[in-house]
């Protein structure tokens, strides 16, 4: 930047003003009787005037709102939802920047962060190798103190499902940055893909006593709506996020409470206020791809199976993300359109396998597509070893339900108990495990608590699968009704 020139900057020639010319005392002495005598007259004139009221300083207008890359620059640092064309920009601009400047340990930080969270909207794994050499070099820039390269690494490790290394990398910034809040949600995702759900709850107890800005509390109580939900604690779930959406920055960060809120309401099958509450995340947000795969599972449970189907498309079009295809697939089971499902379940296929080549541990959803649509006995070797990793109640779940489709009920009833039991596990009330269980207990001829738990599935959410729901009701109509007299022995 120049430097700002005051007078002649030329050589030799002084900055500072010279003084005026040397003018004869006797003409100071007539401009300070002239002074004097104005002076007077003006006092005079003055006190003929009425009498104002002091003057206020000027109006300043409100500073203006941040920029696309200055919102994405804050939410990647805090790991708050944003907005994927201001991700993009700040992509853009990070990237000018290191290489301008490629010892910036903080550039190259932002940059990986910013491709995890781009990651995260788009399902484009290839984001995550980009991410992983940039937060590498920005940790080879600065090899000690960095706690944002740690911070990104550990939301990479937690997109890739690498658990364990999220879990290292989170506590190693969680030592640099306690007071930071930002740093805990991260940790509690790593501590609840481990299946560690003390240690989650623990550590969401000292991120809600830290006093955190207004700006970040929305932030703050989506991540505490996560740990209640995982809880059972649904009214407090949802709660914490109604709040969050009310006071959330963005639209982008809105529309992702509302798009978990519409979630909340879909479990508990309030199929009209999840309808609501995904549409909403949309409008403030159309990239919202979770709330357009919700959308469209509501649509679907409704029976409006056109605009299921259309609505599947397009969020696909958006985040072409496995799981959901795996949707679309049983979907189209669901109304024996064989050949579209097929088509669909070998894509889930394609679209795991290619995010695994860039790292994503996709185990559980091939083993979910293995154990209903392909080998069960390969799902169960590979969710074995999942489950050995890190024991979640998801695999655990998967794993459960794998067992029983190869056959193995008696050891498939064991992780499906884990999977439901609500005070060793994390507490989560899912109709598609209370499914999974009663179906391995009608099996082993545990006719009552079978009842229990099929009745259980359908009572928490009776459309909560295109396909199994209507298994759920053919097995209980087997099962008849419930005679009086004292409870089977295996519901004691």
């Amino acid at each position: 930047m120049a430097k700002r020139q005051y007078g002649d900057s030329r050589p030799g020639t002084s900055l500072v003003a010279e003084p005026p010319p040397h003018r004869p005392r006797r003409w100071l002495g007539r401009t300070l009787l002239t002074l004097v005598a104005g002076g007077a007259a003006a006092s005079a004139a003055l006190t003929l005037l009425p009498r104002e009221a002091p003057q206020r300083a000027p109006h300043r207008p409100p500073a203006p709102a941040p920029g696309p890359r200055a919102r994405a620059l804050t939410a990647v640092t805090t790991g708050l939802p944003a907005a994927l064309p201001d991700l993009t920009e700040l992509i853009t601009r990070q990237e000018n920047g290191v290489r301008a400047r490629p010892a910036d340990a903080h550039a190259w930080a932002v940059l990986g962060s910013a491709y995890v969270a781009r990651a995260g909207r788009t399902a484009d794994a290839t984001d995550l190798p980009r991410a992983e050499r940039a937060l590498d070099t920005s940790l080879k820039a600065k090899a000690a103190q960095n706690a944002e390269a740690l911070a990104g690494m550990t939301a990479l490790a937690n997109a890739r499902r690498d658990f364990a290394s999220a879990k290292r990398y989170g506590e190693q910034a969680l030592k640099l940055t306690p007071k930071k809040w930002s740093a805990y949600p991260p940790l509690i995702d790593a501590y609840d893909g481990l299946g560690d759900y003390t240690a989650a709850r623990s550590t969401l107890d000292k991120l809600m006593a830290l006093r955190t800005a207004p700006a970040d509390r929305p932030a703050v109580m989506a991540r505490a709506s996560a740990v209640y939900r995982d809880r059972g604690w649904r009214e407090d779930a949802a709660a914490q996020l109604t709040d969050a959406a009310a006071a959330a920055g963005t639209p982008a960060e809105q529309a992702a409470y509302r798009a978990g809120m519409g979630r909340l309401a879909w479990e508990r099958g309030e199929l009209p206020e999840a309808l609501r509450q995904f549409t909403e995340a949309l409008r403030l947000d159309p990239a919202e791809a979770t709330a357009g795969a919700g959308r469209a599972r509501t649509l679907a449970a409704q029976g409006r199976t056109a605009d299921a189907l259309a609505a599947y498309r397009t969020a696909l079009s958006k985040r072409p993300d496995a799981e959901v295809t795996l949707e679309l697939a049983e979907l189209y089971e669901s109304l024996h359109r064989t050949q579209d499902a097929e088509a669909q379940y070998t894509l889930v296929r394609k679209r795991a396998e290619r995010s695994a080549a860039d790292g994503v541990d996709e185990e559980l959803v091939l083993g979910r597509l293995e154990a209903d649509h392909g080998d069960p006995q390969e799902a169960v070797t590979r969710l074995r070893a999942e489950y050995e990793r890190q024991p979640g109640i998801e695999v655990a779940d998967a794993l459960g339900w794998a067992l029983h489709r190869a056959g193995d009920e008696d050891e498939a009833l064991k992780y499906a108990t884990i999977a439901t039991d609500r005070t060793k596990g994390g507490g989560v009330r899912s109709s598609l495990h209370a499914f999974h269980r009663g179906m391995i207990e009608y099996e082993l001829e545990k006719y009552g608590s079978a009842r229990r738990h099929l009745q259980d599935a359908l009572l928490v959410n009776p459309a909560f699968s295109p396909l199994w729901a209507p298994e759920a009701r053919a097995a209980l109509t087997d099962l008849g009704e419930v005679t009086e007299g004292p409870l089977p022995a295996d519901v004691l």
